[in-house]
């Protein structure tokens, strides 16, 4: 499972704690610039070892990671989060505004609809 000494591939650890699919999509956003490793920008063949800071840019949020073991090798969900610290910061939840909706083929909507449809987009 983990190692006990030396260092791994920074590709090869996001892969083995399920951060991307496969190793190639993990080389390919270190390529991109989406991985640094302590603030540093991170080619894939660059070493990790335990307390180093990763950070990783997913989905346009960034992960930071904190290393605590060593995996060179996949394995399941919960042992893979035993390899790290997430010191993500929580996103702030964004308020969508509710939109009327009208059924299809009901026509022009009313005045009453209207004002109904005003007061709820706030207006």
């Amino acid at each position: 499972m983990p190692d006990d000494g030396g260092s791994v591939r920074v590709d090869a650890w996001l892969w083995a704690v399920r951060l991307y699919k496969t190793r190639s999509a993990a080389t390919a956003a270190c390529r991109a610039g989406h991985v640094r490793i302590d603030g540093n920008p991170a080619k894939a063949a660059q070493t990790v070892v335990p307390g180093t800071t990763v950070r990783v840019r997913q989905n346009g949020f960034d992960r930071i990671l904190e290393v605590t073991r060593l995996i060179a090798k996949r394995v399941g969900a919960p042992a893979a989060q035993q390899c790290y610290i997430d010191r993500t910061p929580e996103r702030r939840r964004v308020a969508i505004p509710q939109v009327p909706v009208r059924d299809r083929g009901t026509g022009r909507p009313t005045k009453k609809d209207r004002r109904d449809m005003e007061r709820l987009r706030g207006g």
